[in-house]
């Protein structure tokens, strides 16, 4: 892959001083993805599944041609794909269908410091209303999830895993396969959260054999607003909707109605057409490049800017083995809030603060976290700028008493 090349699809980075790491919190979006959400909006933005004339037959078409898209990405079904308003929708609609349907008191719900909030918040409530237990997973020194560690929290008690795939915060991946080997092995479900993985490796739920799965398209070159819970059939069909209203409805009586079959009871109202068709689009954009080369060219640039990191004075690294584009760091003595803006003023896009995940960066004890994130537009000439940037950020806040 030629990431020169790649960078030219990506109107944003018509400003060539802009150096973009922050795509672990929302990618960058190509023209192929813009250019199939304008023709929704502007050829035949109608509703779905409702028109019986031409131009609803059209969208609800292009729709359902997106979940035919993600259904093959990932290995699923068509109709064990549900289109929600983002990953977090997903695993929420896990926890509240699932979870508060089949949790009960005593049983035993394991997660870890690891997850984003929208994995972890969602069970904390399902064990605030069942009497649930919530276990975690005993980090190693590294900070990762073992098969070990796993194997020591598990137990006949435990009903339901909910991990994630790839660490938002450590850049980590999670020997997930085997997980849901041993969680199945005593009777437990496995929700995965799946947005920091499906933008850069590719996924088969078949072989996981996982039983749900989340991803948000905004992480993948697709639109904010759409994402994607995968569920096995059986699952699916035996879950209630947690949403009522239009189009997920069968029939309606004064006191009484039934549903849809999945996915469409958990899709009410007017789904987001535009967004899924983005999202299709994002799909093809990078199964054309091809997900391996992505991984590929994101873990080369991390090794070579956490080389040249190492090197220097007074930066703390927290994930320096990571196996994916995420690096996790901090100035010694400076607050990631007060770094950041150094960047900033040099136009290089990172996050700071607790990354939507406050029990790792509390486990790593700090207050907050830089995070630089590298994905398929990135190119050696970004990672230098910022390596320059940062040496400059450690100079200035040396000099002024930092």
């Amino acid at each position: 892959m030629n990431p020169t090349t790649i960078r030219k699809d990506f109107p944003v980075l018509d400003d060539e001083t802009l150096v973009y790491l922050d795509t672990a919190a929302s990618s960058l979006k190509p023209r192929q993805v813009l250019d199939a959400m304008d023709e929704y909006y502007q050829k035949y933005g109608v509703n779905v599944h409702r028109g019986v004339y031409n131009l609803s037959y059209v969208a609800t078409t292009k729709y359902e041609d997106a979940r035919t898209t993600v259904s093959n990405f990932i290995n699923a079904a068509f109709n064990e794909v549900v289109f929600t308003r983002g990953a977090s929708s997903a695993l929420n609609l896990v926890a509240s269908s699932y979870g508060l349907n089949n949790v009960k008191a005593g049983d035993e719900i394991i997660v870890s410091e690891l997850e984003h909030h929208s994995q972890v918040l969602p069970w904390q409530n399902v064990s605030r209303i069942t009497g649930a237990k919530l276990i975690y997973v005993p980090l190693d020194e590294d900070g990762r999830i073992t098969v070990d560690n796993f194997r020591s929290v598990l137990s006949d008690k435990t009903k339901v895993v909910a991990l994630n795939y790839v660490s938002n915060v450590m850049g980590y991946v999670a020997p997930i396969k085997d997980i849901i080997r041993l969680a199945h092995e005593v009777g437990a479900i496995v929700s995965v959260d799946a947005a920091q993985a499906a933008p850069h490796m590719a996924i088969d739920v078949k072989d996981l054999d996982c039983d749900f799965l989340a991803f948000s398209g905004h992480k993948m070159c697709g639109p904010t607003g759409i994402g994607v819970l995968y569920g096995k059939r059986h699952l699916l069909e035996a879950m209630p909707p947690i949403e009522f209203g239009g189009d997920m409805n069968d029939n309606v009586d004064k006191f009484d109605a039934s549903w849809k079959e999945a996915p469409y009871k958990f899709e009410t109202g007017t789904p987001p057409i535009a967004e899924a068709i983005g999202l299709g689009r994002a799909i093809d954009y990078l199964q054309g490049i091809g997900l391996d080369a992505i991984h590929e060219h994101e873990v080369e640039l991390r090794d070579y800017t956490v080389k040249r990191m190492k090197a220097m004075a007074d930066i703390e690294l927290y994930n320096p083995n990571a196996e994916t584009g995420i690096i996790s760091f901090n100035i010694i003595g400076v607050h990631p809030h007060d770094a950041i803006t150094y960047f900033d003023g040099d136009n290089v896009c990172m996050r700071a603060g607790h990354h939507c995940a406050q029990l790792v960066v509390k486990w790593l004890d700090v207050p907050a976290t830089l995070r630089a994130s590298f994905y398929l537009y990135n190119t050696k000439e970004d990672c230098d700028k910022f390596l320059a940037t940062l040496e400059r950020a450690i100079a200035f806040f040396r000099e002024v008493g930092f």
